[in-house]
C-alpha cells in the first residue's frame, strides 16, 4: 500500500508541472484554455505577467513538496507529513486563488486537485 500512496503523490505533484507547462505557454492543456490569467481573485490586481510567476512559482512548490512526500514514503521515511501539508496548502491556494469564478470547466481549474488534495490530507491526518 505504502508504494501506491508513494507513487500517487508523486504523480499528483507532477501534475502541477503540466500546469506550468501550460502557464509558460510550452502547450495549452485544453483548446481555450486562460487559466491562471482570467483569475476572479488576481487579476484585478496584477499584470498578465505577475500572474504567471505567481503561479509558477506556487506550482513548483507544489510539485516539489508532493514529490518529495512521495520519495519519503517509498524509501520509508516517517516524516513525510510536513512536505505533504506544505504541497496541500499551496496547492489549494494555487488553485482557489487562480479560479475564474465560474463552475464552468472546473476540472481543469483544479476542481479534481483540490478534491485530491482533500483526501491526501485526511490520509495524512489519520
Amino acid at each position: 500500500m505504502k508504494y501506491f500512496i508513494g507513487i500517487f503523490y508523486i504523480l499528483h505533484g507532477l501534475v502541477h508541472l503540466l500546469y506550468m507547462g501550460h502557464i509558460l505557454n510550452q502547450f495549452e492543456l485544453e483548446k481555450g484554455f486562460m487559466w491562471p490569467y482570467n483569475s476572479r481573485f488576481l487579476s484585478d490586481f496584477f499584470n498578465s505577467q505577475t500572474i504567471k510567476m505567481i503561479s509558477s512559482v506556487f506550482c513548483v512548490i507544489a510539485a516539489v513538496s508532493f514529490v518529495a512526500s512521495g520519495i519519503c514514503i517509498l524509501i520509508g521515511y516517517s516524516r513525510h507529513n510536513l512536505a505533504n501539508i506544505v504541497a496541500i496548502i499551496t496547492s489549494t491556494i494555487l488553485f482557489i486563488a487562480f479560479w475564474d469564478g465560474r463552475m464552468k470547466n472546473l476540472h481543469t481549474q483544479g476542481g479534481i486537485a483540490i478534491l485530491i488534495n482533500c483526501i491526501i490530507l485526511a490520509y495524512t491526518l489519520i
